[in-house]
């Protein structure tokens, strides 16, 4: 789930340069002239518009998801917080131990 989670983050990173980057093209060709051109900015507008529909739904998506985790963190270390003591104590008993060994 981890790496999913990497991967959403690297696409919504990777997309918003996409965006970017059409956008200065649509600015570096807005004084030219002909049918063509206006017809492929008018395509390429279109789809950045969507795709920045979607980018939206897609942070919101792990935002919310974000949010559960946190939640359920939460609720868990409520319910057991010796359980969460001895595991951070294990997490920290282990960081020292691989950072000592430097």
């Amino acid at each position: 789930m981890e790496t999913t989670e990497i991967t959403r983050d690297k696409l919504v990173s990777d997309m918003k340069v996409v965006i970017a980057d059409a956008e200065e093209l649509l600015r570096a060709t807005a004084g030219q002239a002909g049918e063509k051109v206006a017809a492929a900015r008018a395509r390429i507008q279109d789809s950045m518009d969507a795709a920045k529909i979607k980018l939206a739904q897609l942070s919101e998506v792990s935002a919310e998801k974000a949010k559960a985790a946190a939640r359920a963190t939460d609720d868990y270390v409520h319910e057991h917080p010796w359980h969460a003591v001895g595991i951070a104590a294990l997490v920290g008993l282990v960081l020292g131990t691989l950072i000592s060994r430097r």
